[in-house]
This record gives structure tokens, C-alpha cells and sequence, in this order.
């Protein structure tokens, strides 16, 4: 069985995108892939992001309750009877709190500091077997940027 040269580059031809179309079909395969992972990890919020819209909660449920308060101090009866205030609103945390020894809770008193960063913090005191050099070293911790340092320069003592 012997083929003619025609033949052969006929045969040559099609094995060539034969070949071409599968390596064609698999780049596209692995895109889309790479596409749908991409999307699912864009809808996935980040934990900086998670706290930040609880935060935003809070706020509107203080602005809530500051109308709700408002307008119960408005419909007040005229015989003096003024209805029991709701909930108290929570002061500022102005104190300090000690990064050698800060429970959860204790670093939760922070402003801006939830659950989540607060596991970060005691785990990266964890690492650091309760002892840093500097403010600046938090930086490290996830979600800590230089607006967030500064304030927890003014409620963190990292006193050796």
C-alpha cells in the first residue's frame, strides 16, 4: 500500500488541525475556567469587607433607634408621662488596652476592631509569642492598614 505524495500532504494536512483543534479547544476550556474562578472569587466578599458592612448595620440601627427615640419624645402624652428611653447609646471606647494580654472582647472595645480582626490580632500575637517590636509590625496583620494603625496606637499599648 503505497500513497502518493499528494496524498500523504492531504493526510499531513489534516493531522495538523486535528492536533491544532484540540490544543485550540483546550486553551478555551482552561479560560473559561480561569474566567469562572475569577468570577466566583469577585463575589466572594473579603473579610475586610464583611466587617466594614457590619459596621455600616450598626450605624443604621443606631439611626434607628435615635428616630425611633425622636419620635416617641414627640408623641409624648401632655399628663408628663414620658415613655422608658430604649436602648443607651454606646460611648466611645477612650481607654487603652494591653496587646500582651487583650482578650477578644477587650480588643472588640476598639473602634473598628470586629470578631474577625480581633482573632487576627491575639493569632498574630500567637506567632509573635506575645511580643513586637513596634506599632509598625501590624502592619503585617490582615486588614490593617495606616488609618486602622493609627487608631489602634491610641487604644493598644504594646509596653514589653
Amino acid at each position: 500500500m503505497s500513497l502518493t505524495r499528494a496524498e500523504v500532504v492531504a493526510v499531513s494536512t489534516l493531522l495538523a488541525f486535528l492536533v491544532f483543534g484540540g490544543i485550540l479547544r483546550t486553551m478555551d476550556a482552561v479560560e473559561l475556567e480561569s474566567d469562572a474562578v475569577r468570577k466566583a472569587d469577585a463575589a466572594v466578599f473579603s473579610d475586610t469587607e464583611a466587617d466594614s458592612l457590619i459596621m455600616l448595620a450598626r450605624l443604621d440601627e443606631d439611626r434607628v433607634d435615635e428616630a425611633v427615640r425622636e419620635s416617641i419624645a414627640l408623641e409624648k402624652s401632655p399628663g408628663g408621662f414620658e415613655p422608658a428611653p430604649g436602648r443607651a447609646k454606646k460611648k466611645p471606647f477612650t481607654g487603652t488596652v494591653s496587646f500582651r494580654s487583650a482578650t477578644s472582647t477587650e480588643l472588640q472595645q476598639i473602634p473598628g476592631v470586629g470578631p474577625v480582626m480581633a482573632g487576627r490580632l491575639i493569632d498574630f500575637r500567637t506567632e509573635h509569642h506575645g511580643h513586637i517590636e513596634s506599632y509598625d509590625t501590624l502592619l503585617e496583620v490582615k486588614g490593617i492598614g495606616k488609618k486602622k494603625l493609627e487608631i489602634l496606637k491610641k487604644h493598644l499599648s504594646i509596653d514589653q
